[in-house]
């Protein structure tokens, strides 16, 4: 390209921040309009790499990089991959309905709460363009101020203990990275630059250690049991922007964080610690999963079966073969999509009867049938049914998952089984039996609403038919994630923990 993009959709967000703050705080329409023309404006700029990126290779493409604190090592130092292209697409498309779903129900600060979308979504671009590791945490940490403040200040009566409880667990995950980031950076001569990381060999104890130094940060974000507690009281305060954020692309950051660093960085100790990470996802596939049988609130169920399906992302991607890694890429793709849908979904129903109980909830397909008709597509998707995207990521995991460990693909796919039973029981709640008072005079879903879900919806159906498209875009680059993990030496004492695993 013929100029810096990538450093475009970081910083037109954060200068449309700026500019929304120099507004007058009356005007709110010409608030929403700013919001929503720089959020298309960030969309339509990344095109280009959808259509310009070359996927034959797995090198980085374009590439930014200029000197910043010479003294330190750091560089202002930008790129993407086949890893990271797709989610800067997603972010730029979610935050454009972010804006429209809160186009009615945010009447308070509205002025604060559209710039703090637009200031997480060029951060959420700049930590997967980074390919400086000082940059990198810059944008990861920039992150956590504007969520912390979408969730305590516009979520529910809850809404001060989720924000705090999301900012702890969170900070305390970070500043064990910053041990591992300044260890690392000390290892490779005074240097942030993540490629140079990536070819650079490091003592296997001192991988360890690395490796569950980053554990700490990734683990949290993702969230993997035993660290996701905070997740549903997070989604349940959280006002609905914030929800598909969080579900779209917050909590991808985590095992993004695990493909970018703990995996081509610490390759030695990725493959000792795999049985352990596949374990700890299959205790997040059915434990996330039977907790969902027992939630009484909508939003808290779908929080829940975060945990499950990232449990599965995790999964294949410590599965290490191309089946598993591939599906798990693709998964954290899809789970943005579906679960940002359905937050989306309940958003709405919730603007109109105000409460999120399932028990109040009765025939909504009877008095809203074409809201019921979304709902079900991402009903049916979260489930993995054939021609949807869910069913595209599940079955590849599930495939790598067998291939690494029978056991473990054995007791992953159980989670599906569960799964169906608690999304097909919550749509029959729902949307069937008698029409309850709570939806009864309501209207159905506006023009507004449906231009909201529609793009979603095309995105269900698209990876689920011609799911190649997606997935040719991270070829090359899982390949050489493979190539760069399989290369690497191997202790016979980790060696034994896999074959007996197996």
């Amino acid at each position: 390209m013929s100029y810096p993009i990538l450093s475009t959709l970081i910083f037109l967000p954060l200068a449309g921040a700026l500019l929304i703050f120099l507004l007058k705080r009356t005007s709110e329409t010409a608030i929403k309009w700013t919001a929503l023309f720089l959020s298309i404006a960030t969309f339509a700029l990344s095109l280009p790499l959808f259509s310009g990126f070359d996927k034959t290779t797995a090198q980085m493409q374009f590439v930014e990089r200029h000197e910043w604190i010479p003294a330190w090592g750091v560089s202002y130092a930008l790129g993407i991959d086949g890893i990271s292209v797709l989610f800067v697409l997603l972010s730029a498309l979610l935050t454009i309905l972010c804006v429209t779903v809160s186009w009615n129900s945010i009447k308070d600060r509205a002025k604060e709460f559209y710039a703090a979308l637009l200031l997480i979504e060029g951060a959420m671009i700049g930590v997967f363009c980074s390919l400086d590791l000082f940059l990198f945490y810059i944008f990861w940490e920039a992150m956590l101020i504007p969520m912390f403040l979408l969730i305590g200040v516009w979520g529910g009566p809850n809404r001060v203990y989720a924000a705090i409880k999301f900012f702890l667990y969170t900070l305390v995950g970070s500043v064990l990275m910053l041990v591992g980031i300044i260890v690392l950076y000390l290892q490779t001569g005074n240097s942030f630059d993540i490629l140079k990381m990536m070819t650079t060999t490091y003592p296997f104890n001192l991988q360890v250690i690395l490796f569950w130094a980053f554990f700490a940060a990734f683990a949290v974000k993702v969230p993997m049991f035993p660290v996701h507690t905070w997740l549903p009281d997070a989604h349940t305060e959280a006002p609905t922007a914030g929800s598909v954020i969080l579900a779209g692309i917050l909590i991808k950051m985590g095992a993004y964080g695990f493909l970018r660093f703990s995996m081509p960085i610490l390759p030695e100790a990725t493959k000792a610690m795999s049985p352990v990470m596949m374990i700890l996802s299959v205790i997040a596939i059915i434990y996330g999963a039977i907790i969902c049988l027992g939630q009484t609130d909508l939003k808290r169920l779908i929080a829940y079966s975060s945990v499950s399906h990232m449990g599965f992302v995790t999964l294949g991607l410590f599965a290490l073969n191309t089946q598993g890694l591939q599906g798990g890429i693709l998964q954290m793709i899809n789970h943005g999509i579906v679960t940002g849908g359905l937050f989306l979904c309940v958003g709405m129903i919730y603007d109109r009867t105000h409460t999120r109980k399932i028990a109040d909830y009765g025939g909504v397909a009877t008095a809203l049938p074409v809201y019921a008709a979304f709902f079900m597509v991402f009903t049916l998707s979260s489930i993995g049914l054939p021609g949807t995207n869910g069913f595209v990521g599940e079955i590849l995991i599930l495939l790598g998952g067998f291939t690494a460990s029978k056991a473990m693909g054995a007791l992953a796919a159980t989670g599906i089984i569960i799964g169906a039973g608690y999304m097909l029981w919550l749509y029959q709640r729902v949307f069937f039996m008698e029409v309850s008072p709570t939806v009864r005079e309501h209207k159905d879903i506006n023009f507004r609403e449906i231009a909201t879900l529609a793009p979603l919806i095309i995105l269900v159906l698209w990876i689920g038919v011609y799911p190649n498209t997606f997935l040719s875009f991270m070829d090359a680059s899982v390949q050489n994630l493979i190539q760069r993990i399989s290369t690497a030496g191997q202790p016979a004492v980790a060696q034994h923990i896999i074959e007996v695993i197996k």
